[in-house]
């Protein structure tokens, strides 16, 4: 079977890397051929500048769903090491049929950079390819509010807790998964029982209050509030971040500890603070329940 190969690290998935999907997906349809997702693990940063990684939006598992979601029949997880980066410009279609037998068509984003040094560039890609015969489609910026899509605005929408716009880009809500932990049930002696989720990305966002949706093991997504953060009016000592997420209006029995969930998080409430009590975090926990809800379209 012929296999049409879109090429790229793929940081979130986000809309950009979707029309790069797209391409491929269009160039397959004919044929009813195969559409594989080429991607690069560790992220090149982690050889390039050790000393400053990038840290990832999705993990591995996330970014292969959301890749297969936009139309890729396999993900091959190149690994990008010191040989890898050695390889020449001028050898990399030579590299990539040998990768990828029956190999048709080659599709990326029209800042693509490739061998060693970042020596190739999207145009070079495309005039090598053609010339073994091979057919390449080079996807331009996608514009969302008429900002280009990039996985480091993601980054930094994130960072500022600017939800909405890493969503926009993101085309899926950004997502938290993990298992449901037994906590404290200090959510609960307040009034408002909490799914804890002891959750550790590489991106950290920005602590506060979202209004989210929990995917239950089910399925099901239930509307929430949810605060990540350190907690800082009930904890004593320096923590752990933590996610905790309130059910605004189950429909059903809530996931118990040991459960497998996802957070979506859908719109920024406020910044994670401190409070004088508990009387006050309550009242406060109360006002962003409400406001969740007015925002999720239940009030």
């Amino acid at each position: 079977m012929g296999s049409h190969v879109a090429i790229g690290v793929f940081d979130g998935v986000h809309a950009g890397h979707r029309a790069v999907l797209a391409s491929a997906v269009a160039a397959a349809r004919p044929a009813r051929e195969e559409v594989v997702a080429l991607t690069f693990e560790p992220h090149p940063s982690r050889l390039l500048r050790p000393d400053r990684p990038v840290p990832l939006i999705l993990n591995r598992q996330q970014k292969d769903a959301r890749l297969a979601e936009a139309g890729a029949h396999r993900v091959v997880h190149q690994p990008f090491d010191a040989a890898h980066r050695e390889i020449r410009a001028g050898d990399y279609v030579a590299w990539l049929l040998a990768r990828f037998p029956g190999l048709r068509s080659l599709h990326v984003g029209d800042n693509f950079r490739y061998g060693q040094g970042r020596e190739g560039d999207a145009l070079r890609l495309a005039e090598e390819a053609r010339a073994a015969g091979l057919a390449v489609g080079i996807v331009p910026p996608v514009r969302v509010d008429a900002e280009v899509t990039s996985s480091s605005r993601i980054r930094e929408a994130l960072l500022a807790g600017e939800i909405a716009k890493a969503n926009a880009m993101l085309v899926r809500p950004y997502e938290a998964e993990g298992t449901v932990e037994a906590g404290r049930q200090i959510g609960r002696t307040l009034g408002f029982p909490t799914l804890n989720l002891r959750w550790q990305p590489e991106l950290i966002p920005a602590h506060g209050v979202y209004a989210a949706e929990v995917v239950t093991p089910a399925g099901v997504a239930e509307p929430a509030v949810a605060n990540w953060g350190l907690r800082p009016t009930v904890e004593s000592s320096p923590a752990e971040p933590l996610l905790e997420a309130h059910l605004l209006r189950p429909s059903g029995p809530a996931p118990v500890p040991g459960d497998a969930i996802r957070v979506r998080w859908l719109s920024w409430i406020r910044p994670e603070r401190r409070f004088g009590d508990v009387t006050e975090l309550r009242a406060q926990i109360g006002e962003d329940s409400a406001e969740a809800a007015r925002r999720l379209g239940l009030a």
